[in-house]
This record gives C-alpha cells, structure tokens and sequence, in this order.
C-alpha cells in the first residue's frame, strides 16, 4: 500500500463517503438481491438481471451504485461484463454499526433487571368470596 493510499484509508472524511455510499447501495432491495446472488460466485449481469421484472439497462444502473460502493467489482471483456462480490465494505459498515451495540446492550440489561425483578416478586392470590 503506498503513502497516499495509507493517508486516505485513515482520512475520516474518506470513510463518511465510504459509508454513505455503502448504506445507500443497501438501503434498495434490488442491490441487496443482486449482492445475495453474487455470494454464490461471480455472474454475468445477464444472469443478474433474470429474476427481475426490471430492464437490463435498470439492472445494470443498480450494479454501478454498488460498483461505486466498493461492493462488486465488474470486469468486462467485449460485449460481456462479469461481477464479483466484494464483502469489503460491509464489514467496515458492520464495525461502524457495532459501535452503537453498547446502546441496545445496556437496554437489554435493563430489560433483564426489571424482568428478574418480575420474576422474584410473589405473586399475591386474590381472596375468593365465600
């Protein structure tokens, strides 16, 4: 990796871009789809764009979003055009997300006193009328 490279990896502006540009390719379910099939190995965006109800042309404007986002890479020889998964970025958007775990941990605690609490209280039987 050269200097330049070491620089923008570590630029915290670089990574905000990174990451938006990652959770906007997520945020569609058909680059979601498209991404779940790439993780069975590489495809042709041909093969990528059969099971939708959408023109190639849609198809392959959803490919260049996630081209941008880092999260496939597209190789093309002549008239064919092949895409491979890279998993990459989600990883760094799963480690920017398990940062906020601590929040939903510390709720999940709660939740676990106060039901604890629930559980050790005893419980009181109504008086029957004679």
């Amino acid at each position: 990796m050269s200097e330049a490279d070491k620089t923008r990896a570590l630029d915290p502006l670089d990574e905000a871009d990174t990451l938006n540009r990652v959770f906007a390719a997520l945020s569609d379910p058909v680059r979601r789809e498209i991404l779940t099939r790439l993780e069975k190995g590489e495809c042709l965006v041909s093969e990528l764009a059969a099971p939708f109800d959408i023109s190639l042309q849609a198809v392959s404007r959803h490919i260049q979003v996630l081209v941008r986002a880092g999260l496939v890479t597209q190789e093309r020889s002549g008239r064919i055009s092949r895409c491979r998964l890279d998993a990459g970025p989600i990883l760094n958007a799963a480690v920017w997300l398990n940062q906020y775990s601590k929040y939903w941990q510390a709720q999940f605690d709660t939740l676990a006193v106060w039901l604890g609490e629930l559980d050790a209280k005893p419980t009181r039987k109504k008086k029957q009328k004679p």
